[in-house]
C-alpha cells in the first residue's frame, strides 16, 4: 500500500481542450478527484475543423468515457470506411490521384471537433471550471511537495500532480522547461465549413463524398475534409446523435507560408478574412473551381491559426525530470493537421497516463515512476506524430521557393493530363475520382 505522499489524491489539469478533457473524464470514471481549469468560459468555444479518430484513439476512449457516452460518440461521428478514398488535386481543380494516408487505418472515424469536446465535457462533468485562467504553476519545496497553480482572479489550487494539456504555447512546460517545446512551422491556416448544398452541383460532383488535398504553387494548399454523421453513419443510432454537423458538410482549411505579406490574415476573422484568403490563392493562380468552397462557406466559422510542430528528436522531447508536474497532448508535441493524428494522439497520451496513474494507487508504482513511464511512452509518441504531420507540410513549403513553385507549375498539370489519360483508358483516374 502506497502512502499518501506517493500515490496521488488530487489531480489539476491546466488546459480544458481534447486532452485535458479525456484524461478528467478518464480519472472521474475511476474516481480519482481531478479538477480541470480552462480559459473559455463555453466548451463550445473551439474551432471548428473536424478530427480523424484512428483504432488507437478510439479504444482509449472507450476506456476513458462511459459505455453510454461512447456510443454518443461513435454515433455521431463519420465512417472513413464508408465513403471513397481521398484524393488530391492541382490547384486548377484537375484530379491526379488516391491519396495513401500514412498511419490511419481504414476504420478510422471523422468527428466534429465542438461535438467531441462537448461530449469530453460532458464526461468531465464539475470538474471542469471554465473561465479559470492560470497565470503561474510551480511546487512545494522538498520531497513529496505538491504541485501549485495560480489563476487571473488571485485564487490559487494545488494537487499531488499537475499536468498541463494546455496547447502549444503551454505556460506548464514553459515552467518546465524555461521555454515552449514547440516551434511554429513555417505555415498559416484559414479554416471554415461550408454546406456541399451550398456547392453547385458540378462541384459537389468534383469533390465527392471524401476528402481531398488541393496543392498549388508558392507553398499554397487546401484540405478540403467531408463530415457526414448521417449519410455516412458509423452507427445505426441516430437517436443518440450529438452531431454539431448533421449533414453533408465540407470542412475546409486553406494553407498558405508565414511571411510578411500573410501577417494580415492572422488579424481578421469572418467574412473579411475568407474574402482576404481567396484573393491571396487567385493571386498564387488558383482557379475558381477549388475555390468555391471558401467563396460559399459560412463567415461565422472562418478563422485562421499557426501551424505549430513539437521536437522532431526523441531526445528533444519532455527532457524534464520526472515529478509532480508534466504535460500532454500538444502541449509538449504540437502537431500540423496535415497529418490528422493531433487530437488522436493526446487523447492516448491522456488514457496512458489515466493507466500509469491508477497503477500508483493501486501501490505498483511511486507517483514519481507512473509519470516517468507515462513520459516515456509519450516522447516515442509524440516524435513519431510530428514527424508525420511535417511530411505533408515540408513538401508543401518547398513549393513556396521560386524553382519549388516553378516545379508546381510544370510537373502537376502534366501529373493531371496523365490521370485524365489514364481514367479513358479505363485505369483509376479522372472517372473513376468521379
Amino acid at each position: 500500500m502506497t502512502s499518501p505522499s506517493t500515490a496521488p489524491q488530487r489531480v489539476l489539469v491546466v488546459g480544458g481542450g481534447i486532452g485535458g478533457l479525456a484524461l478528467a473524464a478518464g480519472l472521474r470514471r475511476h474516481g480519482v478527484d481531478v479538477v480541470v481549469h480552462d480559459r473559455d468560459t463555453d466548451p463550445a468555444a473551439t474551432g471548428g475543423y473536424h478530427l480523424t479518430l484512428d483504432t488507437a484513439a478510439q479504444r482509449a476512449l472507450r476506456e476513458l468515457l462511459e459505455p453510454e457516452l461512447y456510443a454518443r460518440l461513435l454515433a455521431s461521428a463519420s465512417a472513413v470506411r464508408r465513403r471513397p478514398p481521398d484524393v488530391w488535386f492541382d490547384w486548377r481543380g484537375r484530379p491526379l490521384g488516391e491519396i495513401a494516408v500514412k498511419g490511419l487505418d481504414p476504420d478510422s472515424v471523422d468527428v466534429d471537433r465542438i461535438t467531441l469536446r462537448l461530449l469530453l465535457a460532458e464526461a468531465a462533468g464539475d470538474s471542469l471550471v471554465l473561465g479559470s485562467t492560470c497565470t503561474g504553476v510551480g511546487r512545494d519545496e522538498g520531497p513529496g511537495g505538491r504541485a501549485r497553480a495560480t489563476f487571473a482572479d488571485g485564487r490559487t489550487d494545488e494537487g499531488d500532480l499537475l499536468v498541463g494539456a494546455d496547447g502549444p504555447h503551454s505556460l506548464v512546460v514553459r515552467h518546465l522547461l524555461g521555454h515552449p517545446t514547440s516551434r511554429p512551422a513555417g505555415l498559416l491556416g484559414i479554416s471554415g465549413r461550408t454546406r456541399a448544398a451550398d456547392l453547385d452541383p458540378a462541384e459537389r460532383a468534383r469533390l465527392g463524398p471524401r476528402s481531398s488535398l488541393t496543392v498549388g504553387p508558392r507553398g499554397t494548399a487546401l484540405y478540403t475534409g467531408f463530415l457526414d454523421p448521417d449519410g455516412y453513419a458509423v452507427l445505426d443510432a441516430a437517436h443518440d446523435r450529438a452531431a454539431v454537423t448533421t449533414g453533408p458538410t465540407y470542412v475546409w482549411g486553406a494553407m498558405v507560408p508565414e511571411a510578411a505579406a500573410s501577417a494580415a490574415l492572422r488579424e481578421q476573422r469572418g467574412g473579411p478574412l475568407r474574402d482576404t484568403t481567396v484573393a491571396a490563392l487567385r493571386v498564387a493562380g488558383w482557379g475558381e473551381e477549388p475555390l468555391q468552397v471558401l467563396g460559399r462557406t459560412d463567415p461565422a466559422t472562418v478563422a485562421s491559426y499557426r501551424f505549430h510542430v513539437g521536437p522532431r528528436d526523441v531526445r528533444d522531447m519532455a527532457p524534464w525530470p520526472a515529478g509532480c508536474l508534466t504535460a500532454l497532448g500538444d502541449a509538449v508535441h504540437a502537431t500540423s493537421p496535415t497529418a490528422g493524428k493531433g487530437a488522436g494522439t493526446a487523447i492516448v497520451d491522456a488514457h496512458a497516463l489515466v493507466t500509469e496513474l491508477l497503477a500508483a494507487r493501486a501501490g505498483t508504482k511511486t507517483l514519481a515512476t507512473a509519470v516517468s513511464a507515462f513520459e516515456t511512452g509519450m516522447r516515442h509518441r509524440g516524435t513519431a506524430v510530428t514527424n508525420l504531420s511535417m511530411a505533408t507540410v515540408d513538401r508543401i513549403l518547398a513549393g513556396a521557393a521560386p524553382a519549388g513553385s516553378a516545379l508546381t507549375r510544370l510537373s502537376l498539370p502534366v501529373l493531371a493530363w496523365s490521370t485524365a489519360v489514364r481514367g479513358r483508358l479505363g485505369g483509376r483516374g479522372e472517372s473513376a475520382l468521379r
